[in-house]
C-alpha cells in the first residue's frame, strides 16, 4: 500500500540531455524546462550560482572566482559531477521535490559505449531517480513526431543537435541502421570562431558564433542576403573590433560541418536496404534537432539528395516529447528502451 501510495504521488520525469540544451518532460505537465546545457559554480565552493540561462549569459564575461561549466560534449558526459548538479538543479527549476522523483526516462545518442551509458544512469539515479531508463535519441524524436514506429514501414529520421548528428533508419520498434557523427551545432560554431581568426584577425566568444549563426547562418543561398556587424578582440593589436559580414561569407565558414553532415545522410541511404530505401524516397526524410533551425539546411539537404526533407514542428522539443510519450504507454513503446548490459 505505501509502495503504490508513493507511486501514485511521485512523478515521472523525461530528460532530453543535450550538450546545448537540456529539455525536461514531466508525465502529466508537459515540457516544464528547455534551457541551455550549462551551469555555473563557485570555484572553490562548487555553490551553484546560475543554470541554464542565466548560466549562458555569464559564458566568457565570469571573474576568477565563477566558472561556467558546459558538462557535456559530443551529446555525452564529459564532467561527471557537473551534471549530476546541473540535472538536480533543472529538476528543481521545474517545481519537483527530489523526494518526489519515481521514473526518468534520459535520451542518449546511439553513438555511446557501455560506460557512457552507465555514467548516465548513475548520473540519473543520484539526482533521485527511483529508476532510471535509456532510450536512443533518433528513436525518442521519431516518436515526438508521431511517426508510427511500429509498422514494417521505413522512417529516416536526422537529429543534428549541438554535440552530435543522429542519423536512423527505424522499421517495426528498431533501428535498422544509424550513423552517429560528433559533428553538430558546436562545431558549426567552432567553425566561425576559426574563420574569423582566420580571415579577419579577430577573435569572437563561443555565444557571439551562436547569435550569428542563428542569426544570419544559412546552408543554402537566402533570397535575400543580409550584413550585420561582428564584434571582437583584433589578435594583432589586442584592441576591440568591429568588421562587416555578410551572410554569404558566414555560409561559407559554415560549409565544412554542413557537408560533414550530408556526407553521413548519403552513407546512410547507401547503407539501407532496398525496400526500406523505398519507403524513405515515398515519405522523404525528418529533421528535427536544433541543428534543423539552420537556414535552408532542408534546401541543402534536398538539393544533395533529391530527396524530400521534412522539417519538425518545434524540432528543439522533439525528443523531449518522444520521453513523454514513452511515460504515457510504457507497454506501447517497452521494445524502445535500451537494455542494460550486465557486468560493464
Amino acid at each position: 500500500m505505501g509502495l503504490s501510495f508513493l507511486n501514485f504521488l511521485s512523478s515521472d520525469i523525461g530528460i532530453d540531455l543535450g550538450t546545448a540544451n537540456t529539455v525536461i518532460y514531466v508525465k502529466g505537465k508537459g515540457i516544464v524546462v528547455n534551457e541551455p546545457s550549462i551551469i555555473a559554480l563557485e570555484e572553490n565552493s562548487d555553490k551553484v550560482v546560475a543554470v541554464g540561462n542565466d548560466a549562458k549569459q555569464m559564458l566568457g564575461r565570469t571573474h576568477h572566482d565563477i566558472i561556467t561549466i558546459r558538462p557535456l560534449k559530443d551529446g555525452v558526459i564529459a564532467d561527471f559531477e557537473a551534471t549530476e548538479i546541473m540535472i538536480r538543479e533543472f529538476i528543481k527549476k521545474a517545481n519537483i521535490n527530489r523526494m518526489m522523483i519515481g521514473k526518468i526516462i534520459i535520451c542518449v545518442p546511439s553513438g555511446i559505449t557501455e560506460v557512457e551509458k552507465r555514467a548516465v544512469r548513475d548520473s540519473a539515479e543520484r539526482a533521485g531517480a527511483r529508476e532510471s531508463d535509456l532510450v536512443a535519441e533518433a528513436m525518442a524524436s521519431a516518436i515526438g513526431v508521431g511517426l508510427e514506429i511500429s509498422e514494417p514501414i521505413g522512417n529516416m529520421i536526422v537529429d543534428v543537435g549541438g554535440g552530435t548528428s543522429e542519423i536512423a533508419i527505424i522499421s517495426l520498434n528498431g533501428i535498422v541502421n544509424h550513423t552517429s557523427i560528433r559533428v553538430g551545432g558546436d562545431e558549426m560554431n567552432e567553425a566561425l570562431i576559426q574563420y574569423f581568426k582566420k580571415n579577419f584577425n579577430l577573435l569572437i566568444g563561443e555565444k557571439s558564433a551562436e547569435d550569428i549563426k542563428c542569426n544570419i547562418g544559412s546552408a543554402a543561398p537566402l533570397e535575400e542576403e543580409i550584413n550585420t556587424e561582428v564584434k571582437g578582440r583584433d589578435l594583432i593589436d589586442g584592441i576591440p573590433k568591429t568588421v562587416e559580414i555578410s551572410s554569404a561569407q558566414i555560409r561559407e565558414a559554415l560549409n565544412d560541418p554542413v557537408m560533414t553532415i550530408i556526407d553521413a545522410i548519403k552513407l546512410s541511404l547507401e547503407r539501407t536496404p532496398p525496400e526500406l530505401a523505398s519507403d524513405i524516397l515515398d515519405r522523404g526524410i525528418i529533421l528535427t534537432g536544433g541543428g534543423a533551425l539552420l537556414k535552408n539546411f532542408d534546401v541543402r539537404i534536398r538539393e544533395e539528395t533529391s530527396m524530400a526533407i521534412h522539417v519538425a514542428e518545434n524540432p528543439l522539443t522533439c525528443v523531449a516529447r518522444g520521453c513523454g510519450n514513452i511515460l504515457d504507454e510504457p507497454e506501447r513503446y517497452e521494445k524502445v528502451i535500451l537494455k542494460q548490459r550486465r557486468n560493464v
